[in-house]
């Protein structure tokens, strides 16, 4: 198979290890800086250019595209669709995955567990959102934030009014979630692939912080989940349309509960704590299902 590997950097390594799994099978795996490709919308023949030539003759591609260029990815991911060639994960499930709220929204539909969340635009209502979700501590979220960032919790009324009106202030969209005290800093990234999480790590913050990312120096273990939660990963991304996801899980005093739902979930810190090929079995998988043209996104919304 002729595989296209959207990513900006060559040398991050979920890139590097997706290159190496390709080639370890038999495969023409190439990456292609996204940002780098330009269009041509036409209804007969559509095409991306890349770098003065035109993209051809691909079997399927596999999106690694970061937050911040989702809007110019996911396009381009469009336009290999449209092309024929099948995405590992598709564009519309990617867009939904990435906007915190829709995802949050289309998980509450399905009866999946979710921290208490609230959402508001006016700064009269600060006070009624706080008390939905709770009251303090609580923790507010940019909607557009990726690794941690743009992500506070607030101990008290006082701390929660400022920096909610603060966001308010700026004009950001935030979301407000109740504080799982119980999670202990720590939460549970289980990496789905099709219809089975085939790898899981706790990940615990460091001391003092809250936010277990890996990126905010958090640590990473292997751990055995449990069916409710296992069942509970696999539903969250199929409602979410995502073949590949990591879906992150909080062990509350009521169950699991989803914080987030992954489209481009990092390789590094899953397959050193679980010493397993995840690479490799995404190529797999995309063997497996791969069929030209076959581009229907699972889930609705």
């Amino acid at each position: 198979m002729k595989i296209a590997i959207l990513s900006r950097n060559s040398h991050l390594y979920s890139t590097r290890r997706l290159v190496e799994a390709a080639r370890d099978r038999g495969h023409e795996p190439r990456v292609i800086d996204v940002l780098r490709c330009y269009m041509n919308v036409t209804s007969h023949a559509p095409s991306i250019h890349y770098k003065g030539e035109s993209l051809t003759g691909f079997d399927a591609v596999i999106p690694r595209i970061g937050a911040s260029v989702t809007f110019y990815g996911t396009a381009v991911l469009r336009q290999f669709e449209m092309m024929g060639v099948y995405p590992l994960n598709e564009s519309v499930a990617i867009t939904r995955a990435r906007d915190k709220l829709r995802s949050l929204q289309l998980l509450s539909r399905k009866g999946i567990g979710l921290p208490i969340t609230g959402f508001a635009h006016a700064p009269d209502d600060v006070d009624d959102l706080i008390k939905m979700v709770g009251g303090p501590p609580l923790v507010i979220k940019l909607l557009e934030g990726t690794q941690g960032i743009g992500v506070v919790l607030a101990e008290t009324q006082q701390a929660a009014e400022s920096v909610i009106e603060a966001f308010m202030g700026l004009q950001v969209n935030i979301l407000v979630q109740e504080y799982i005290k119980e999670a202990q800093g720590a939460d549970i990234r289980c990496f789905v692939i099709g219809d089975k999480v085939v790898a899981a790590m706790k990940r615990q913050a460091k001391p003092g912080e809250f936010r277990s990312n890996l990126h905010r120096g958090g640590t990473a273990n292997l751990i055995r989940i449990t069916p409710e939660e296992r069942s509970t990963a696999v539903r969250a991304a199929k409602i979410v349309g995502l073949n590949v996801a990591g879906v992150d899980v909080l062990r509350s005093n009521h169950g699991p509960v989803v914080m987030e739902v992954n489209s481009s979930p990092g390789l590094e810190g899953i397959e050193a704590a679980t010493s397993k090929d995840i690479a490799g079995q995404m190529i797999d998988f995309l063997t497996k299902d791969a069929v030209t043209g076959k581009t229907r996104t699972r889930g609705k919304g």
